[in-house]
């Protein structure tokens, strides 16, 4: 028993039709070659396929279960087109994207999910590094991809925009800066401090130190949101990239205030190797960010006014 893709598409033309003539059409067949090559099936199966009525035709039960099974098989043979498709233009496989805490508490997550929705082949290995752990990962081709601060230094990279990244001080409603809408670090950096477990505490520490402070947060926390809760119940201040504050404020009563400071204002890069060393995959996801960046505006700073 030998039936081809085409004879399974023109038997499931014919049932979805109910008509050996309409399901000739649909498969692009005359109806006598179309006829005979039903007759050629159910000779081959040595079963009756269709019962032959005055207004079209209906599948028997043997009809029934090869309707039933053909549909699988062509389902998966699309499905096998599909991702071989996908395979010659480069777009299955695993990106490997390291970010620093900045990109990934803010615009990052929603940048990714359109791609991965456009490609369900794709796979994206996400890390969070250090800026400068980042480059070296990148020029040891640990990763594909990477989003830094321009602080950091990437002179052997190929670079593009990704996003601005604010800092603001966070702090409760009743704090005595919550009614401010800017202020230096210098006049908060003495301020009992809720910590952030992560590269971007050391750069306010780092702050801290050049103005003679010895910043040492009352805790570190592993995440943004649990930052602002802590800062919220009037635990301390905290100093978080904006688009964490932003979200965090939808849900808890904060004040967001402006750090004045230059080093407050970062610019996020997305970061590789070489154009060279970019296989289809990864140089779809640098385009498709690239191309968000394009169409985006920067984020005005957020205020309490």
């Amino acid at each position: 028993m030998r039936f081809d893709l085409a004879d399974l598409s023109l038997f499931l033309a014919i049932v979805d039709a109910g008509s050996i003539t309409h399901g000739a059409a649909r498969a692009n067949l005359s109806l006598p070659a179309a006829s005979e090559r039903l007759r050629d099936m159910e000779a081959a199966s040595g079963v009756l396929l269709l019962v032959r009525r005055q207004r079209g035709v209906e599948p028997t039960r043997a009809g029934d279960t090869l309707a039933h099974h053909a549909r699988i098989v062509l389902r998966q043979v699309g499905a096998m087109q599909a991702e071989l498709s996908d395979h010659a233009r480069g777009f299955r496989g695993r990106v490997r994207v390291m970010a620093n805490s900045a990109a990934i508490a803010g615009c990052l997550p929603a940048r990714l999910g359109p791609f991965l929705a456009l490609h369900p082949g794709a796979d994206i290995e996400l890390a969070e590094r250090p800026s400068p752990d980042i480059v070296k990962a990148l020029a040891n081709g640990l990763c594909d991809l990477g989003i830094v601060s321009d602080a950091a230094d990437t002179s052997a990279l190929s670079t593009s925009p990704f996003a601005v990244d604010r800092l603001v001080l966070v702090t409760a409603t009743n704090h005595r800066l919550a009614r401010e809408r800017r202020v230096a670090f210098a006049d908060v950096a003495g301020e009992p401090m809720i910590g952030f477990d992560g590269a971007l505490q050391g750069q306010i520490e780092e702050q801290g130190e050049r103005l003679g402070y010895r910043i040492r947060p009352r805790i570190r926390l592993r995440s943004f949101e649990s930052l602002c809760r802590m800062v919220a119940d009037g635990a301390g201040v905290g100093i978080i990239p904006q688009f964490s504050a932003q979200r965090a404020r939808r849900s808890m009563p904060l004040s967001c205030l402006r750090l004045t400071d230059a080093w407050a204002t970062r610019k996020l890069l997305l970061c590789w190797r070489s154009q060279e060393s970019l296989d289809p995959l990864n140089a779809s996801l640098r385009r498709h960010l690239a191309l968000v960046e394009a169409r985006s505006r920067p984020h005005s700073a957020t205020g309490n006014a």
